[in-house]
C-alpha cells in the first residue's frame, strides 16, 4: 500500500540545501519502515528560466498532476522573477491552482525548548488556496488585476460557495479530531457579500458537526487575539489572503517561520504537496547554514496526510515519526542550526534528525 511517486522541486536560494536534508530523513524513515516511495527531481524557479524562459513548464505542472502522488516544492525567489508575460511563473499558484490544491494546512506549535511569544499556542490554520485576492487564481482568462490608467489600480476578489463549503469541510474535520473547537476568521462587517458568502458557508458545513464548537472572529480583533492568548485556539478556517497573513503570524509567534511545516492538498482527489513556510534566503544561499526544519515538517505533513488519504498506517506512521524527531532534535539546542543560535549545519541537521528517527524506531520497537 506504501508505494508514492514524488516529485521534488528545490527551486531557488537555499531550496536545494533544505530540500538534500529533507530527502535525507525521507530516505532513513523509508528504510527503516520499509516504504516503496521513488523520488524524481525536476527544475524550476530561476534555474528553469534561464534554460528554458519560464520559472515553470506546463509539461512539467501537467506530469506532477497525471503521475505522481506528491510534491515537494522548495521555496521560491519570487521577487527575482519577470513578469509572466516574460516567463515568470508563480510556481506555488500555478501548482495550487492547477492541481486544485485547496487545502493550504498551516500549524503553528510552539516549543518550550525553543523561544516563543505565545506559551502553549498549538493550532492550526486551514487556508483556502485557489481563490481570493490573488489575481492569478481568480479570473478564468488574464489578470485579476489591472490599471485603467496609469494612476489608478484595481483588484478583484473572487469567493465561491464550492470553495468555502470544501475547505470549511476539511476544517471541521481537522477539528473534531483535535479538541473540537474551530473558529471562522473573517471580515463580514465590510465585506458584507464575499466574507458574508464565506460565513454562510461555514454555518452550513458546521451542521455536518454539532460536536464541534464554533467561532466567528474578525481578522483584525483576531490578530491581536492571536497575541493575547494564543493558547485559546485549535483549528482556523479563513479564505487565502486572511490566511496568509495570519499564519505567518502565528508561525512566528510560535519560534519562527522556519519552525513551520505546511501542506497543500485536496481531499478527493489525494494529491498534496509540501512546501515550506519561509522564502528562499538567497542571502545565505550554499553556505549550507539554512535551517531545513519547515521543509521537513512539511514532508512529514505530506507523508501523514497521505496515509491518512489512503488509509495507510505505515504511510501515517512515517509522518508521525519524523515529526517526533524533529522535535526531539529541537529540544537538545546543541543541534541547533544558526538561526536559532546554535552551529549545526544545514546537512548536519538533516542527520541528526535521521538519527532521531532511527532511534525512535527502534524504541518503538522494543516497546511493542
Amino acid at each position: 500500500m506504501s508505494d508514492l511517486k514524488i516529485l521534488c522541486l528545490p527551486c531557488d536560494g537555499i531550496g536545494p540545501e533544505i530540500m538534500g536534508a529533507s530527502l535525507d530523513v525521507l530516505n532513513a524513515v523509508s528504510s527503516l519502515l520499509d516504504l516503496s516511495i521513488s523520488i524524481e527531481s525536476g527544475l524550476v524557479g530561476l534555474e528553469s528560466l534561464q534554460r528554458y524562459g519560464t520559472t515553470l513548464q506546463e509539461d512539467l505542472l501537467l506530469q506532477a498532476r497525471d503521475e505522481f502522488d506528491g510534491v515537494i516544492l522548495g521555496p521560491m525567489s519570487t521577487m527575482e522573477y519577470p513578469s509572466v508575460s516574460e516567463g515568470g511563473r508563480n510556481i506555488s499558484g500555478a501548482f495550487r491552482l492547477g492541481l486544485d490544491l485547496y487545502a493550504n494546512v498551516r500549524p503553528a506549535k510552539s516549543r518550550s525548548s525553543v523561544r516563543n511569544k505565545a506559551p502553549g499556542m498549538d493550532l492550526v490554520i486551514y487556508r483556502e488556496n485557489t481563490e481570493g485576492f490573488y489575481p492569478d487564481r481568480n479570473m478564468y482568462q488574464g489578470s485579476g488585476e489591472m490599471m485603467p490608467d496609469p494612476d489608478m489600480a484595481l483588484s478583484i476578489r473572487k469567493i465561491t460557495r464550492r470553495c468555502c463549503m470544501r475547505i470549511c469541510r476539511q476544517a471541521f474535520s481537522a477539528a473534531v479530531a483535535r479538541r473540537k473547537k474551530i473558529a471562522a476568521i473573517h471580515k463580514a462587517n465590510v465585506f458584507r457579500m464575499t466574507d458574508g458568502l464565506f460565513l454562510e458557508c461555514f454555518r452550513e458545513v458546521s451542521k455536518e458537526f454539532p460536536e464541534v464548537q464554533t467561532e466567528e472572529i474578525l481578522i483584525d480583533a483576531f490578530a491581536a487575539l492571536l497575541v493575547r492568548h494564543p493558547e485559546v485556539y485549535d483549528v482556523v478556517v479563513t479564505t487565502n489572503f486572511y490566511g496568509d497573513t495570519l499564519s505567518d503570524l502565528a508561525s512566528e509567534l510560535s519560534g519562527s517561520l522556519g519552525l513551520a511545516g505546511s501542506i497543500n492538498a485536496n481531499a478527493e482527489t489525494g494529491l498534496c504537496m509540501a512546501q515550506a513556510q519561509h522564502g528562499s534566503a538567497p542571502d545565505i544561499a550554499g553556505k549550507n547554514i539554512a535551517n531545513p526544519t519547515s521543509l521537513i515538517l512539511s514532508l512529514a505533513m505530506m507523508l501523514a496526510w497521505l496515509g491518512d488519504y489512503r488509509g495507510d498506517p505505515k504511510l501515517s506512521a512515517a509522518g508521525r515519526l519524523t515529526e517526533m524527531a524533529v522535535d526531539q532534535v529541537l529540544d537538545n539546542p546543541v543541534y541547533w542550526t544558526r538561526d536559532l543560535g546554535g552551529s549545526s549545519s544545514t546537512e548536519g541537521f538533516g542527520r541528526y534528525v535521521s538519527k532521531a528517527v532511527c532511534s525512535l524506531t527502534r524504541e518503538s520497537v522494543i516497546k511493542s
